[in-house]
């Protein structure tokens, strides 16, 4: 089966994804949680269902309580946004990295190219990632609202069934 064919067997079988949006912040709430808040209308306007949403510090211990909550309570997707800088408190790459069971580094590497054609070389300051957590996806996108539109409008949602519908086959 090629790629074509697999993304409309996808289509047909995840019509409508449980989600959850994870904002990793030290200075952001809900009230004031722009990147999150765009997420979470993405992924509604795309027919998925927004299931969790939360805002965390950027903690570790509350990165992986979180996301084995979330992945618990049956969420297939699981975006986060924010702490993949290199800042002393970014800390989502290592808290989700443990995670992860398997990884896809082509998220990544795909985001940070598209980044620089927007941003140029400070691109290489992020460190978006990807992978699969059990039977839940896993993206982490870093904070900023044109970032996190960048990752949803061309990487995320164009391929989400079908990355969802490989993980649960």
């Amino acid at each position: 089966m090629g790629h074509q064919e697999h993304r409309q067997a996808a289509a047909m079988q995840t019509a409508s994804i449980p989600c959850a949006v994870l904002t990793i912040s030290d200075s952001r709430t809900e009230a004031t949680d722009e990147s999150g808040r765009s997420i979470c209308t993405a992924l509604t306007q795309a027919g998925h269902n927004v299931v969790q949403y939360a805002v965390v510090r950027d903690e570790p211990a509350q990165i992986v309580e979180m996301v084995r909550r979330f992945a618990a309570e049956g969420c297939k997707v699981i975006i986060t946004n924010g702490g993949t800088g290199i800042a002393r408190r970014d800390s989502t790459f290592e808290a989700i990295d443990t995670l992860l069971e398997k990884r896809l580094p082509g998220f990544g590497e795909l985001f940070r190219m598209l980044s620089f054609a927007e941003i140029g070389p400070a691109a290489m300051l992020s460190r978006a990632t990807a992978g699969v957590f059990g039977r839940t996806l896993i993206f982490c996108l870093p904070g900023s609202p044109n970032a996190v539109q960048l990752g949803m409008n061309r990487l995320i949602l164009p391929e989400l069934a079908h990355l969802v519908w490989e993980t649960v086959r």
